[in-house]
């Protein structure tokens, strides 16, 4: 399998060591020094353009890990070049702009998946097994919260540019708490919150409050934020008979570790269960594994394009109906 990835940074040097057998063949960046880096560690070759890059005839799959802005132009062509794709969270900067890829994904019969990996760290495939085994009994809400401090500068990079971004916390680390609270509780019929920022000098919010609601009032209370000064990772599962709780990304969000704790029949302090995940994070490796697996079984993605679509239209509705402190 042939991969092209469209977009040199951070996250497309994570998915270019995390390819699950398949061989990068190309990349592109609009900073040339980062094509450069990373074709010289992978062998892969540096084209001029990303459409260059996305039409050569040894490539299968494209990893599209750009600017916001960019993501769904360059997801599209990719599908309409007949490519499988792995569009990097959020996906676009508003709902509608995936519409296209999903037709296209659709009309060409190709894969289209959406890098939603915290899905597949170990503390949440456990916690998904459990939940699906009725551990927790009926689910009744969930608690989550995310952030991390930022940087010197923070506020002059991309993501503080609504062009670019479309938004601030909400559309980052906030895509990954919406889509893991729709992952075990489903769509959400009442979106309530409210965007302020409150620290850093820049257009768009950086804390976001989220008050979820399903049409069986099943909850979820979130918070991320980009004044978090020690990183924290935290995702709270709630049902009748027992809890789960996710604590932790592992490096600098702290051990990745998952705690049951199963209601007794007498009630009082409940049984606790901990599993401990020290080990390097594989959560990128396994949804690639899982992105190859669906394009040689013709299988439609767990983490789709209409997941990240749902998503965006929950962001988009507290931007616009939410109060915002801009």
């Amino acid at each position: 399998m042939g991969v092209a990835i469209v977009g040199c940074g951070f996250i497309g040097q994570k998915r270019s060591r995390a390819l699950g057998g398949a061989k990068l063949v190309a990349c592109f960046d609009v900073v040339a020094e980062r094509a450069s880096a990373l074709a010289q560690e992978s062998g892969a070759q540096v084209t001029a353009t990303w459409r260059e890059a996305i039409e050569r005839p040894d490539v299968d799959a494209v990893v599209v890990s750009t600017t916001h802005d960019a993501l769904p132009q360059v997801g599209l062509a990719a599908l309409e070049a007949g490519k499988h794709v792995l569009i990097e969270k959020p996906g676009a900067r508003v709902a509608a702009e995936l519409d296209p890829l999903i037709a296209a994904a659709a009309r060409k019969g190709l894969v289209a998946r959406v890098g939603f990996n915290h899905r597949y760290h170990p503390a949440f495939r456990k916690a998904r097994e459990l939940v699906d085994e009725g551990a927790l009994g009926p689910l009744m809400y969930i608690r989550g919260r995310y952030g991390h401090g930022g940087r010197i500068g923070y506020d002059k990079e991309w993501r503080s540019v609504p062009a670019l971004s479309g938004g601030g916390e909400l559309i980052d680390q906030g895509m990954h708490l919406i889509d893991l609270s729709r992952w075990f509780l489903g769509d959400f019929s009442d979106v309530q919150g409210f965007a302020h920022t409150y620290f850093w000098d820049m257009p768009v919010e950086d804390n976001g409050f989220m008050l979820l609601r399903t049409k069986e009032q099943q909850v979820a209370f979130l918070h991320a934020s980009w004044s978090e000064w020690k990183n924290l990772f935290s995702f709270e599962i709630f049902g009748k008979v027992g809890k789960l709780e996710i604590s932790g990304l592992g490096g600098s969000y702290g051990l990745e570790k998952l705690t049951f704790y199963r209601m007794l029949p007498a009630m009082g302090p409940p049984e606790t269960t901990v599993w401990e995940y020290p080990e390097k994070d594989g959560s990128w490796e396994a949804e690639f594994r899982e992105f190859l697996d669906d394009i040689r079984l013709g299988r439609a993605p767990a983490a789709s394009l209409a997941d990240a679509r749902g998503a965006l239209e929950i962001v988009g509705r507290l931007y616009a109906g939410g109060s915002t402190g801009r």
